[in-house]
């Protein structure tokens, strides 16, 4: 009798039948799923000849470890999501899950989410960037999207659900990279006078003088910060997270309760203002603090705690933040660079992102002649590449440098070029 044979719930022998449409058909097992049920396999083939030699093969992957049944019909948008869902969340950061999602989600999914993994090629992305270029996506954009589908297809390698990873060979456009100019002195001066009398005006002093990222000065508590011995506490970050649906199980696509957004839904969760694990490891450091500054910030506590016991009643006593807004709870960082933003503008000084702050500190130090190390490990660096990107040859250092070239070489603090009429080498004539 033709068509499937029935099979025995403990049979895990290959089995070999001939279907109704002519063709010889085997179900041939490969190992064991997640949900601990044998994993079979079908192939079919014209002959039973075929058919044997198409088991051989199968059979001896399986026994030396290969797994070529993987090269399925998988689309890049199910291998995508598989990535994004199950396995990114148990290896990454939240902010940088957050990241690698929208770059997938946005950039790559409407273009290539229906082609098939194994039909990928290097050709295929360089399209890919050349369309996104024309829609008016940044090369640094189109870079971070090489990236992120370079690691997402590189799980796929390593899981065998491809042989080889298409972005190892495709050419992503050049990068026109944009010289950040820090602040000056002067320009610090003048943001540090505008931000006196306002309320956490400490808080762009911290920004300019430590280089805290944003979300570490956010973060910071009270118990941080011991002002006797002059040490600030690196321990935590504050973020802002996109709140996801609580309706439905994490395996549902759509929401139950039909809102688009997770804001929206009556159950939302993991979303809002959280304070979470600094960036890295060397991030999680003590920084000394000027003595101007720990001046400044016992001002600011005593401001603090006049309005505390002015809104005693309304004033959120669940977190003891440093910098807070004027009814005890975190600062939102959006808020926090439109604050950025208009202190520049009241202080005259030329619009800089609140990040470049981080910029002019580690600058700022370099000046004051304090060695890389040292300022790497002000900064929470642990690569000399990073430090690199920060750090810029401001006109002092140049001519700072100079000067030295100048003393070291001809053994005068003034110009290293010889005197107009004198030989440059060799006697006086």
């Amino acid at each position: 009798m033709r068509g499937r044979p029935r099979e025995s719930p403990t049979d895990s022998a290959t089995t070999r039948y001939r279907g109704a449409d002519g063709r010889w058909h085997a179900r041939v097992t490969v190992g064991r799923r997640l949900d601990g049920e044998r994993d079979r396999r079908h192939i079919s083939r014209r002959t039973k000849r075929e058919l044997d030699a198409a088991i051989r093969d199968l059979e001896n992957a399986r026994d030396s470890g290969q797994q070529p049944w993987l090269l399925d019909n998988v689309t890049v948008e199910q291998w995508v999501e598989h990535w994004l869902d199950e396995i990114l969340p148990l290896a990454v950061r939240w902010k940088t899950r957050s990241g690698y999602t929208s770059h997938l989600r946005v950039h790559v999914l409407p273009f290539i989410g229906a082609a098939r993994l194994t039909d990928l090629r290097p050709e295929t992305l360089e399209r890919l960037y050349r369309e996104l270029l024309d829609q008016g996506r940044s090369t640094q954009v189109v870079h971070g999207v090489h990236r992120t589908l370079g690691s997402c297809l590189a799980e796929a390698v390593r899981r065998q659900r491809i042989l080889s990873n298409p972005v190892a060979l495709a050419r992503p456009p050049r990068v026109e990279r944009t010289e950040i100019e820090p602040l000056d002195v002067e320009e610090c001066r003048a943001v540090l006078a505008a931000a006196q009398y306002r309320f956490n005006g400490a808080r762009w002093s911290v920004a300019l003088s430590l280089g805290l990222r944003q979300g570490e000065a956010l973060g910071l508590l009270w118990d941080d910060i011991d002002l006797d011995a002059g040490i600030l506490r690196v321990r935590r970050a504050l973020q802002r997270r996109t709140w996801m649906h609580g309706c439905s199980p994490r395996t549902r696509k759509e929401p139950i309760c039909g809102n688009k957004r997770g804001a929206d839904c009556p159950q939302r969760r993991d979303g809002g203002l959280v304070l979470v694990e600094p960036k890295t490891r060397a991030s999680r450091r003590s920084v000394a603090l000027p003595a101007p500054l720990v001046a400044e910030l016992r001002a600011h506590r005593a401001a603090q705690n006049r309005i505390k016991l002015e809104r005693a009643n309304v004033w959120d006593h669940t977190l003891d933040l440093v910098f807070s807004t004027d009814w005890g709870i975190p600062v939102d960082p959006a808020a926090d660079q439109r604050e950025w933003k208009q202190l520049l503008r009241d202080a005259g000084v030329r619009e800089v992102r609140l990040h470049d702050a981080r910029h002019t500190a580690a600058t700022l130090l370099l000046l004051q002649g304090v060695d890389i190390r040292t300022v790497m490990a002000i900064m929470g660096w642990t690569e000399m590449a990073t430090a690199q990107r920060y750090v810029h040859a401001v006109d002092e250092l140049r001519h700072e440098a100079a000067r030295r070239m100048g003393e070291a070489l001809w053994n005068s603090p003034r110009s290293p070029w010889p005197a107009p009429g004198r030989p440059a080498h060799g006697r006086p004539g």
